[in-house]
């Protein structure tokens, strides 16, 4: 498997640019011709990922989240998503659902389910006090080309 394209995005740990990053990564991987409900999936997933940076990473403080986004010669998006907030000592307890560290807020302690319906594959690594990388995959489909073989979206 092999990169064909990637992209690196980093922006200020801010609720007002979740918007902006899951449009940024959309329309990135328009170039492998996703369907809609593909590309719903991961903009949903996207956005967990950078909620959860925001608000559990630096707790709504000064921060910056990083994105890198992978395509493979056979269509996967390889997405990472990371920050440098105070990490997760328990990353299993963290990832069942309705577990929250939000404390008052009304946080339905999801976000990590979601990320995994909508995806094909989840890695979640983290280090106390120095942060968390998720990593979403997801296989877009491919579509045939009239001489049966993929295309892989690259103008051939």
């Amino acid at each position: 498997m092999n990169i064909v394209n990637q992209m690196d995005l980093s922006f200020p740990a801010k609720s007002s640019n979740e918007s902006f990053a899951r449009s940024a990564v959309a329309s990135f991987i328009l170039q492998l011709d996703p369907t809609i409900n593909e590309l719903a999936d991961i903009k949903t997933a996207v956005s967990e990922a950078v909620t959860n940076c925001i608000v559990h990473g630096y707790g709504y403080g000064d921060g910056t989240v990083y994105i890198n986004v992978k395509i493979t010669d056979k269509g996967k998006v390889i997405i990472k998503i990371r920050d440098k907030g105070c990490g997760i000592p328990d990353i299993e307890r963290a990832m069942e659902p309705l577990f929250t560290t939000a404390g008052d807020e009304e946080r339905a302690g999801l976000g990590f389910a979601v990320m995994q319906s909508f995806t094909d594959k989840i890695k979640v690594s983290s280090t106390v006090g120095k942060g968390t990388t998720v990593t979403l995959e997801k296989n877009i489909i491919r579509h045939r080309n009239s001489s049966g073989g993929a295309d892989l979206g690259h103008g051939e």
